[in-house]
Protein backbone atom coordinates (compact mmCIF):
# COMPACT_ATOMS: atom_id res chain seq x y z
CA UNK A 1 0.00 0.00 0.00
CA UNK A 2 0.96 3.34 -0.17
CA UNK A 3 1.35 4.18 3.24
CA UNK A 4 1.65 1.59 6.22
CA UNK A 5 -1.34 2.63 7.72
CA UNK A 6 0.08 1.59 10.87
CA UNK A 7 2.20 4.33 11.87
CA UNK A 8 -0.49 6.75 12.20
CA UNK A 9 -0.58 5.42 15.59
CA UNK A 10 2.72 7.44 16.22
CA UNK A 11 2.23 10.91 17.84
CA UNK A 12 2.94 14.15 15.90
CA UNK A 13 5.44 16.47 17.54
CA UNK A 14 3.90 19.66 19.52
CA UNK A 15 4.47 22.21 17.22
CA UNK A 16 2.31 20.59 14.53
CA UNK A 17 -0.86 19.66 17.08
CA UNK A 18 -0.71 23.68 17.80
CA UNK A 19 -0.61 24.30 14.30
CA UNK A 20 -3.31 22.47 13.39
CA UNK A 21 -5.78 22.90 16.34
CA UNK A 22 -5.48 26.74 15.06
CA UNK A 23 -6.09 25.44 11.36
CA UNK A 24 -2.68 26.96 10.28
CA UNK A 25 -2.24 24.24 7.53
CA UNK A 26 0.49 26.14 5.15
CA UNK A 27 2.34 26.64 8.90
CA UNK A 28 2.35 22.47 9.41
CA UNK A 29 3.44 22.17 6.04
CA UNK A 30 6.10 24.17 6.32
CA UNK A 31 7.10 22.93 9.63
CA UNK A 32 6.80 19.34 8.68
CA UNK A 33 8.71 20.06 5.60
CA UNK A 34 11.83 21.21 8.01
CA UNK A 35 11.55 18.36 10.09
CA UNK A 36 11.63 16.03 6.94
CA UNK A 37 14.67 17.80 6.08
CA UNK A 38 16.82 16.00 8.97
CA UNK A 39 17.42 12.91 10.17
CA UNK A 40 14.55 11.16 11.90
CA UNK A 41 13.20 7.93 13.62
CA UNK A 42 11.41 5.67 10.72
CA UNK A 43 8.43 5.70 12.70
CA UNK A 44 8.24 9.49 12.90
CA UNK A 45 9.43 10.29 9.11
CA UNK A 46 6.74 7.98 7.93
CA UNK A 47 3.91 9.66 10.62
CA UNK A 48 4.98 12.91 9.02
CA UNK A 49 5.09 11.74 5.47
CA UNK A 50 1.29 10.20 5.92
CA UNK A 51 0.02 13.74 7.74
CA UNK A 52 1.42 15.76 4.62
CA UNK A 53 -1.40 14.22 3.02
CA UNK A 54 -3.94 14.13 6.48
CA UNK A 55 -3.12 17.92 5.86
CA UNK A 56 -4.03 18.59 2.33
CA UNK A 57 -7.49 16.71 2.63
CA UNK A 58 -8.76 17.83 6.36
CA UNK A 59 -8.63 21.75 5.08
CA UNK A 60 -11.32 23.62 2.64
CA UNK A 61 -11.70 20.26 1.04
CA UNK A 62 -13.63 18.61 4.33
CA UNK A 63 -14.76 21.75 6.13
CA UNK A 64 -14.98 24.74 3.47
CA UNK A 65 -17.79 26.75 5.43
CA UNK A 66 -17.11 29.71 7.46
CA UNK A 67 -19.80 30.75 10.21
CA UNK A 68 -21.68 33.28 8.00
CA UNK A 69 -21.53 31.11 5.04
CA UNK A 70 -22.64 27.98 7.26
CA UNK A 71 -25.29 30.58 8.86
CA UNK A 72 -26.60 31.52 6.17
CA UNK A 73 -27.08 27.91 5.02
CA UNK A 74 -29.38 27.06 7.93
CA UNK A 75 -31.38 30.16 7.48
CA UNK A 76 -32.52 29.32 4.11
CA UNK A 77 -32.99 25.72 5.09
CA UNK A 78 -34.69 25.95 8.69
CA UNK A 79 -38.04 27.55 9.34
CA UNK A 80 -37.44 30.39 12.18
CA UNK A 81 -33.71 30.29 12.26
CA UNK A 82 -32.31 32.24 15.12
CA UNK A 83 -28.09 32.97 14.23
CA UNK A 84 -27.56 31.29 18.31
CA UNK A 85 -28.33 28.55 17.19
CA UNK A 86 -25.49 27.83 15.04
CA UNK A 87 -23.18 28.56 18.29
CA UNK A 88 -25.10 26.32 20.42
CA UNK A 89 -25.14 23.16 17.70
CA UNK A 90 -21.39 23.76 17.86
CA UNK A 91 -20.77 23.89 21.32
CA UNK A 92 -23.27 20.92 21.99
CA UNK A 93 -21.27 18.71 19.54
CA UNK A 94 -23.91 17.96 17.14
CA UNK A 95 -22.29 20.09 14.32
CA UNK A 96 -18.64 18.72 12.93
CA UNK A 97 -15.91 21.66 12.73
CA UNK A 98 -12.47 23.15 12.70
CA UNK A 99 -10.41 25.97 13.12
CA UNK A 100 -8.88 26.75 9.50
CA UNK A 101 -6.17 29.92 9.77
CA UNK A 102 -8.52 30.66 13.35
CA UNK A 103 -11.55 30.86 12.37
CA UNK A 104 -14.44 28.57 12.59
CA UNK A 105 -15.22 26.13 9.27
CA UNK A 106 -18.20 23.76 9.95
CA UNK A 107 -17.84 20.38 7.48
CA UNK A 108 -19.23 20.09 3.98
CA UNK A 109 -22.23 17.27 5.05
CA UNK A 110 -23.23 19.81 8.37
CA UNK A 111 -26.45 20.26 6.72
CA UNK A 112 -27.56 16.97 5.64
CA UNK A 113 -25.84 15.63 9.44
CA UNK A 114 -28.85 17.45 11.13
CA UNK A 115 -31.30 17.08 8.94
CA UNK A 116 -31.05 13.29 9.08
CA UNK A 117 -29.83 13.17 12.88
CA UNK A 118 -31.77 15.55 15.03
CA UNK A 119 -35.68 15.15 14.34
CA UNK A 120 -36.41 18.84 15.46
CA UNK A 121 -34.63 20.31 12.42
CA UNK A 122 -35.92 17.60 10.32
CA UNK A 123 -39.38 18.60 11.00
CA UNK A 124 -38.14 22.71 10.62
CA UNK A 125 -37.32 22.01 6.78
CA UNK A 126 -38.84 25.33 5.00
CA UNK A 127 -38.61 22.70 1.57
CA UNK A 128 -40.08 19.05 3.52
CA UNK A 129 -37.63 16.32 2.16
CA UNK A 130 -39.89 13.40 0.41
CA UNK A 131 -39.79 10.53 2.82
CA UNK A 132 -41.50 7.85 1.14
CA UNK A 133 -38.39 6.33 -0.20
CA UNK A 134 -37.02 6.39 3.44
CA UNK A 135 -40.60 4.87 4.42
CA UNK A 136 -40.37 1.86 2.26
CA UNK A 137 -37.13 1.34 3.03
CA UNK A 138 -37.74 0.69 6.88
CA UNK A 139 -40.69 -1.17 6.12
CA UNK A 140 -38.92 -3.54 3.59
CA UNK A 141 -36.03 -3.99 6.54
CA UNK A 142 -39.19 -4.55 9.27
CA UNK A 143 -40.98 -7.42 6.36
CA UNK A 144 -37.36 -8.62 6.10
CA UNK A 145 -37.20 -9.58 9.52
CA UNK A 146 -40.72 -11.52 9.93
CA UNK A 147 -40.03 -13.64 6.52
CA UNK A 148 -36.42 -14.77 8.16
CA UNK A 149 -37.86 -15.81 10.99
CA UNK A 150 -40.99 -17.84 9.45
CA UNK A 151 -38.86 -19.26 6.97
CA UNK A 152 -35.62 -19.53 8.77
CA UNK A 153 -34.12 -17.76 6.45
CA UNK A 154 -33.88 -16.33 2.60
CA UNK A 155 -31.60 -16.52 -0.35
CA UNK A 156 -31.62 -14.18 -3.31
CA UNK A 157 -29.77 -13.35 -6.58
CA UNK A 158 -28.70 -9.89 -7.57
CA UNK A 159 -27.53 -8.33 -10.48
CA UNK A 160 -25.88 -4.79 -9.82
CA UNK A 161 -23.69 -2.27 -12.00
CA UNK A 162 -21.36 -0.15 -10.42
CA UNK A 163 -19.96 2.45 -12.28
CA UNK A 164 -16.60 5.26 -12.37
CA UNK A 165 -16.02 8.55 -14.37
CA UNK A 166 -13.74 11.31 -14.54
CA UNK A 167 -15.32 14.71 -13.91
CA UNK A 168 -15.33 16.81 -17.27
CA UNK A 169 -13.14 19.85 -15.52
CA UNK A 170 -10.93 17.15 -14.04
CA UNK A 171 -10.48 14.66 -17.39
CA UNK A 172 -7.64 14.39 -19.08
CA UNK A 173 -8.40 12.42 -22.62
CA UNK A 174 -5.41 10.61 -24.08
CA UNK A 175 -3.69 9.61 -20.55
CA UNK A 176 -3.23 6.92 -19.36
CA UNK A 177 -5.43 6.12 -16.54
CA UNK A 178 -5.45 2.93 -13.90
CA UNK A 179 -9.36 2.85 -12.38
CA UNK A 180 -10.36 -0.14 -10.18
CA UNK A 181 -14.08 -1.08 -9.13
CA UNK A 182 -15.49 -3.17 -6.25
CA UNK A 183 -16.85 -6.28 -6.75
CA UNK A 184 -18.46 -8.79 -4.60
CA UNK A 185 -16.21 -11.06 -2.95
CA UNK A 186 -16.38 -14.15 -1.92
CA UNK A 187 -17.39 -14.49 2.18
CA UNK A 188 -19.88 -16.37 4.73
CA UNK A 189 -23.31 -15.33 2.35
CA UNK A 190 -22.23 -15.08 -0.87
CA UNK A 191 -21.82 -17.75 -3.96
CA UNK A 192 -22.71 -17.98 -7.53
CA UNK A 193 -20.47 -14.90 -8.35
CA UNK A 194 -20.36 -14.12 -11.91
CA UNK A 195 -18.58 -11.28 -14.00
CA UNK A 196 -21.54 -10.10 -16.77
CA UNK A 197 -19.89 -7.03 -18.52
CA UNK A 198 -17.28 -4.60 -18.56
CA UNK A 199 -16.90 -1.55 -20.46
CA UNK A 200 -14.24 -1.17 -21.71
CA UNK A 201 -13.02 -4.76 -21.54
CA UNK A 202 -11.30 -5.09 -17.72
CA UNK A 203 -7.30 -5.58 -17.62
CA UNK A 204 -7.37 -7.43 -14.52
CA UNK A 205 -10.19 -9.73 -12.06
CA UNK A 206 -9.04 -9.81 -8.37
CA UNK A 207 -9.46 -13.53 -7.05
CA UNK A 208 -12.82 -13.74 -5.28
CA UNK A 209 -11.24 -14.50 -1.92
CA UNK A 210 -8.92 -11.17 -1.92
CA UNK A 211 -9.43 -9.07 0.90
CA UNK A 212 -10.69 -5.82 -0.86
CA UNK A 213 -11.61 -7.17 -4.32
CA UNK A 214 -11.88 -5.23 -7.41
CA UNK A 215 -11.69 -5.16 -11.23
CA UNK A 216 -8.81 -3.42 -12.76
CA UNK A 217 -8.85 -1.43 -15.77
CA UNK A 218 -5.48 0.23 -17.74
CA UNK A 219 -5.97 2.08 -20.58
CA UNK A 220 -5.66 5.38 -22.38
CA UNK A 221 -8.63 8.03 -21.48
CA UNK A 222 -11.13 8.64 -23.60
CA UNK A 223 -13.31 11.72 -23.86
CA UNK A 224 -16.84 11.34 -21.75
CA UNK A 225 -15.32 8.04 -20.74
CA UNK A 226 -17.56 5.73 -18.53
CA UNK A 227 -16.02 2.69 -16.36
CA UNK A 228 -18.64 -0.12 -15.21
CA UNK A 229 -18.80 -3.34 -14.68
CA UNK A 230 -22.01 -5.41 -14.37
CA UNK A 231 -21.99 -9.24 -12.38
CA UNK A 232 -24.49 -11.25 -10.41
CA UNK A 233 -24.06 -13.40 -6.97
CA UNK A 234 -25.97 -15.37 -4.82
CA UNK A 235 -27.03 -13.73 -1.52
CA UNK A 236 -28.09 -16.39 1.27
CA UNK A 237 -28.42 -15.40 4.95
CA UNK A 238 -29.89 -17.57 7.64
CA UNK A 239 -31.43 -16.77 10.45
CA UNK A 240 -29.72 -17.26 14.06
CA UNK A 241 -31.30 -16.85 17.58
CA UNK A 242 -28.18 -16.50 19.77
CA UNK A 243 -28.67 -18.42 23.17
CA UNK A 244 -25.85 -17.41 25.65
CA UNK A 245 -27.18 -21.05 27.53
CA UNK A 246 -25.62 -22.98 24.09
CA UNK A 247 -22.38 -20.70 24.38
CA UNK A 248 -19.57 -23.41 24.51
CA UNK A 249 -17.03 -23.35 27.22
CA UNK A 250 -14.56 -23.23 24.82
CA UNK A 251 -14.12 -20.32 22.19
CA UNK A 252 -11.35 -20.03 19.66
CA UNK A 253 -8.56 -17.64 19.40
CA UNK A 254 -8.60 -16.43 16.09
CA UNK A 255 -8.95 -12.58 14.88
CA UNK A 256 -8.40 -11.23 18.34
CA UNK A 257 -5.49 -9.03 17.33
CA UNK A 258 -4.91 -4.71 17.26
CA UNK A 259 -5.08 -3.89 13.79
CA UNK A 260 -3.01 -0.59 14.01
CA UNK A 261 -3.96 2.31 13.89
CA UNK A 262 -7.98 2.05 14.26
CA UNK A 263 -8.18 -1.39 16.08
CA UNK A 264 -6.15 -0.70 19.33
CA UNK A 265 -6.46 -1.75 22.34
CA UNK A 266 -5.82 1.64 24.26
CA UNK A 267 -6.01 2.77 28.16
CA UNK A 268 -9.44 4.35 27.36
CA UNK A 269 -11.33 1.48 25.68
CA UNK A 270 -10.24 -1.31 28.17
CA UNK A 271 -11.41 1.51 30.93
CA UNK A 272 -14.90 1.35 28.84
CA UNK A 273 -15.27 -1.79 27.96
CA UNK A 274 -14.58 -3.27 31.65
CA UNK A 275 -17.47 -0.10 32.77
CA UNK A 276 -19.69 -2.01 29.93
CA UNK A 277 -19.09 -6.22 30.69
CA UNK A 278 -19.30 -5.72 34.32
CA UNK A 279 -17.09 -8.57 35.14
CA UNK A 280 -19.54 -10.60 32.16
CA UNK A 281 -17.86 -14.12 31.53
CA UNK A 282 -20.57 -15.35 28.73
CA UNK A 283 -18.96 -14.46 25.01
CA UNK A 284 -22.80 -13.72 23.67
CA UNK A 285 -23.95 -11.73 26.91
CA UNK A 286 -20.49 -9.94 26.49
CA UNK A 287 -21.24 -9.01 22.55
CA UNK A 288 -24.93 -8.46 23.57
CA UNK A 289 -23.64 -5.41 25.94
CA UNK A 290 -21.12 -4.20 23.26
CA UNK A 291 -24.04 -4.17 20.97
CA UNK A 292 -26.06 -1.81 22.96
CA UNK A 293 -23.67 0.37 24.27
CA UNK A 294 -22.75 1.06 20.84
CA UNK A 295 -26.49 1.66 19.44
CA UNK A 296 -27.91 3.17 22.29
CA UNK A 297 -25.01 5.44 23.49
CA UNK A 298 -23.13 6.14 20.20
CA UNK A 299 -24.86 8.45 17.88
CA UNK A 300 -25.06 8.49 14.10
CA UNK A 301 -23.26 11.09 12.27
CA UNK A 302 -21.53 11.75 8.71
CA UNK A 303 -17.84 11.59 9.05
CA UNK A 304 -15.44 13.02 7.45
CA UNK A 305 -12.82 11.17 5.56
CA UNK A 306 -11.57 7.84 7.70
CA UNK A 307 -7.92 8.95 6.65
CA UNK A 308 -7.97 12.15 8.61
CA UNK A 309 -8.75 10.48 11.69
CA UNK A 310 -6.01 8.84 14.01
CA UNK A 311 -7.85 6.30 15.78
CA UNK A 312 -11.40 5.22 14.51
CA UNK A 313 -12.15 3.36 17.34
CA UNK A 314 -11.13 5.46 19.86
CA UNK A 315 -12.84 8.43 18.57
CA UNK A 316 -16.21 6.78 18.16
CA UNK A 317 -15.84 5.88 21.98
CA UNK A 318 -14.55 9.51 23.22
CA UNK A 319 -17.12 11.49 21.18
CA UNK A 320 -20.21 9.48 21.19
CA UNK A 321 -21.13 9.55 17.53
CA UNK A 322 -20.20 8.50 14.30
CA UNK A 323 -21.50 6.10 11.24
CA UNK A 324 -21.87 3.21 9.82
CA UNK A 325 -18.34 1.78 10.02
CA UNK A 326 -17.07 3.95 12.79
CA UNK A 327 -19.62 1.99 14.80
CA UNK A 328 -18.55 -1.55 13.10
CA UNK A 329 -14.36 -0.57 13.90
CA UNK A 330 -15.69 0.08 17.75
CA UNK A 331 -17.86 -2.91 18.11
CA UNK A 332 -14.60 -4.88 16.63
CA UNK A 333 -12.39 -3.63 18.72
CA UNK A 334 -14.58 -3.96 22.09
CA UNK A 335 -15.20 -7.06 20.55
CA UNK A 336 -11.83 -8.65 20.47
CA UNK A 337 -10.05 -7.08 23.54
CA UNK A 338 -13.30 -8.89 25.21
CA UNK A 339 -11.77 -12.19 23.43
CA UNK A 340 -14.97 -12.46 20.64
CA UNK A 341 -13.35 -12.80 17.70
CA UNK A 342 -14.76 -10.04 15.60
CA UNK A 343 -13.83 -8.93 11.83
CA UNK A 344 -15.00 -6.56 9.03
CA UNK A 345 -17.44 -6.56 6.00
CA UNK A 346 -18.58 -3.91 3.66
CA UNK A 347 -19.94 -3.17 0.36
CA UNK A 348 -23.25 -2.02 -0.27
CA UNK A 349 -26.81 -1.76 0.56
CA UNK A 350 -28.83 -2.88 -2.37
CA UNK A 351 -32.59 -2.86 -2.61
CA UNK A 352 -35.48 -1.34 -5.15
CA UNK A 353 -35.62 1.61 -2.64
CA UNK A 354 -31.66 2.40 -2.24
CA UNK A 355 -28.57 1.83 -3.23
CA UNK A 356 -25.40 2.79 -1.09
CA UNK A 357 -21.99 2.18 0.63
CA UNK A 358 -22.32 0.40 3.80
CA UNK A 359 -20.38 -1.03 6.53
CA UNK A 360 -21.06 -4.27 9.21
CA UNK A 361 -19.20 -6.62 11.23
CA UNK A 362 -19.24 -10.24 11.98
CA UNK A 363 -18.29 -11.98 15.86
CA UNK A 364 -17.77 -15.45 16.51
CA UNK A 365 -19.33 -17.41 18.73
CA UNK A 366 -18.93 -21.12 18.82
CA UNK A 367 -21.40 -23.41 18.61
CA UNK A 368 -22.75 -20.99 16.00
CA UNK A 369 -19.69 -19.29 14.43
CA UNK A 370 -20.07 -16.60 12.68
CA UNK A 371 -22.73 -14.39 12.94
CA UNK A 372 -23.46 -10.70 12.09
CA UNK A 373 -23.89 -7.04 13.62
CA UNK A 374 -24.67 -4.46 11.89
CA UNK A 375 -24.45 -1.54 14.63
CA UNK A 376 -25.98 1.59 12.33
CA UNK A 377 -29.05 -0.39 11.35
CA UNK A 378 -29.58 -1.92 14.88
CA UNK A 379 -28.88 1.93 15.96
CA UNK A 380 -31.50 3.35 13.64
CA UNK A 381 -34.44 0.47 14.48
CA UNK A 382 -34.41 1.62 18.12
CA UNK A 383 -34.30 5.26 17.44
CA UNK A 384 -37.63 4.49 15.60
CA UNK A 385 -38.90 2.08 18.41
CA UNK A 386 -38.96 -0.61 16.51
CA UNK A 387 -37.49 -3.20 18.93
CA UNK A 388 -37.39 -6.25 17.26
CA UNK A 389 -35.61 -4.77 14.14
CA UNK A 390 -32.76 -4.17 16.80
CA UNK A 391 -32.87 -6.95 18.56
CA UNK A 392 -32.47 -8.76 15.15
CA UNK A 393 -29.74 -6.82 13.77
CA UNK A 394 -27.76 -8.27 16.82
CA UNK A 395 -26.94 -11.76 15.04
CA UNK A 396 -28.33 -11.49 11.96
CA UNK A 397 -28.06 -9.12 8.60
CA UNK A 398 -30.15 -8.77 6.16
CA UNK A 399 -30.13 -10.02 2.16
CA UNK A 400 -29.82 -6.54 0.69
CA UNK A 401 -26.03 -6.46 0.58
CA UNK A 402 -23.00 -6.49 -1.29
CA UNK A 403 -19.62 -7.88 0.52
CA UNK A 404 -16.78 -6.27 -1.43
CA UNK A 405 -14.45 -6.00 1.46
CA UNK A 406 -13.25 -8.32 4.44
CA UNK A 407 -10.64 -6.07 6.09
CA UNK A 408 -9.72 -2.55 6.48
CA UNK A 409 -6.48 -0.87 5.20
CA UNK A 410 -5.54 -3.74 2.43
CA UNK A 411 -3.88 -3.31 -0.68
CA UNK A 412 -6.03 -3.67 -4.06
CA UNK A 413 -4.98 -6.39 -6.24
CA UNK A 414 -2.53 -4.65 -8.35
CA UNK A 415 -1.37 -2.44 -6.35
CA UNK A 416 -2.61 0.99 -6.39
CA UNK A 417 0.16 4.05 -7.04
CA UNK A 418 -0.63 6.38 -5.22
CA UNK A 419 -2.82 7.35 -2.60
CA UNK A 420 -6.41 5.96 -2.61
CA UNK A 421 -9.22 8.42 -2.24
CA UNK A 422 -10.28 5.99 0.49
CA UNK A 423 -6.92 3.96 1.72
CA UNK A 424 -9.32 2.22 5.13
CA UNK A 425 -12.17 0.75 3.00
CA UNK A 426 -13.25 0.53 -0.83
CA UNK A 427 -17.19 0.79 -1.20
CA UNK A 428 -17.24 3.02 -4.76
CA UNK A 429 -13.51 2.56 -6.40
CA UNK A 430 -10.35 4.15 -6.76
CA UNK A 431 -8.76 6.78 -10.14
CA UNK A 432 -5.49 7.51 -10.89
CA UNK A 433 -3.36 8.91 -13.30
CA UNK A 434 0.10 7.88 -14.15
CA UNK A 435 1.12 11.18 -11.52
CA UNK A 436 -1.60 11.17 -9.23
CA UNK A 437 -4.47 9.27 -7.88
CA UNK A 438 -8.10 11.33 -7.72
CA UNK A 439 -10.15 11.94 -4.65
CA UNK A 440 -13.80 11.38 -4.85
CA UNK A 441 -14.39 15.29 -5.59
CA UNK A 442 -13.09 14.43 -8.88
CA UNK A 443 -15.12 11.51 -9.33
CA UNK A 444 -18.41 10.21 -10.42
CA UNK A 445 -19.74 7.16 -8.85
CA UNK A 446 -22.73 5.04 -9.68
CA UNK A 447 -24.13 1.76 -7.84
CA UNK A 448 -27.38 0.53 -9.72
CA UNK A 449 -29.72 -2.35 -9.09
CA UNK A 450 -30.41 -4.65 -12.19
CA UNK A 451 -32.55 -7.03 -10.55
CA UNK A 452 -33.19 -8.72 -7.47
CA UNK A 453 -34.57 -12.74 -7.97
CA UNK A 454 -35.88 -14.63 -4.53
CA UNK A 455 -34.79 -18.07 -4.62
CA UNK A 456 -36.42 -21.09 -3.16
Amino acid sequence: MYYDLKFMSVPLPEDIIKLKNYGDFKGAEKLIEHLLSNELPVALRKRLEIEQDIIRIVGINEYPFDFDEASKMMKETFKEYQEQELTVLKETGKVDWLYIDGKIHFQRRFLMNLIKTQADYEARLIVKEDNEVDRLRKQELTHNVQLMKEQGGRKVKIHLKASIQVKKEYERPGEKVKVYLPLPKDCKQVSDIQILKTTPKATFIAPENEAQRTVYFETILEEDQIFSVEYSYTNQVDYVELDPEKASELQPEFELNEELPHIRFTPYLEQLLAEILSGETNPIIKARKIYDFITTKVNYSFMREYFTIENISEYAAVNLKGDCGVQAILFITLCRMANIPAKWQSGLYVSQYYTGCHDWAQFYVAPYGWVFADLSFGGGARRNGDLDRWNYYFGNLDIFRMPANSEIQKDFNPPKRFLRADPIDNQRGEFEYENQGLPYAYLEVKQELVSMEELV
